[in-house]
């Protein structure tokens, strides 16, 4: 089992726009067959986290909850759940949160999900494995960035996908 970070960024290091657009992203080319693309990936995730701005995100930009794995939403006030949605609310430390969640996910792998600074807070208690990034081809300027913190990462893997450099990174853990 792993921890992955799994995300799409703009060239300049930002998840989605000051008011958490993601449309720059949907306009770019990716080929969903193609290196490190989402299906693949996801088929050997067990378990997902995300925080509240990704989970609100996901609610109002798709019909129906269409997601099978358990889900654990770090949260700081309550929010909807979809009918039939395994979703699972925490607050705190990610550290106190870790076992339910590699526990539900079994010999699978965690998709941290969304939200720099969730999969940050991974990093620093030493839970996060890998960083996947697909660099799409346009800068924002400002926004919601990609991992506010200071990490050593050890590159994996780069490959192209249509206009995407996507790169793998391992998360070196120190100290």
């Amino acid at each position: 089992m792993a921890t992955y970070f799994y995300t799409a960024s703009s060239l300049d290091g930002f998840l989605a726009t000051v008011d958490h657009s993601l449309e720059w992203l949907f306009r770019q080319d990716f080929d969903m067959d193609g290196p490190m693309a989402y299906p693949a990936f996801v088929e050997r995730i067990g378990a997902r986290v995300m925080g509240a701005s990704t989970y609100r995100w996901l609610l109002g930009h798709e019909d129906a909850w269409e997601h099978t794995h358990p889900t654990w939403v770090f949260a700081h006030r309550d929010l909807p759940t979809p009918n039939g949605a395994d979703i699972r609310f925490a607050r705190g430390d990610v550290a106190e949160v870790f076992p339910e969640i590699s526990a539900v996910a079994g010999d699978e792998d965690v998709w941290v999900m969304g939200g720099g600074d969730l999969a940050g807070q991974f990093a620093d208690a030493g839970l996060l494995d890998e960083i996947w990034v697909q660099f799409a081809p346009v800068t924002l300027g400002s926004g919601h960035p990609l991992l506010p913190r200071d990490l050593q990462l050890e590159l994996v893997e780069v490959a192209r996908n249509r206009d995407f450099a996507c790169v793998r990174y391992r998360v070196r853990q120190t100290g």
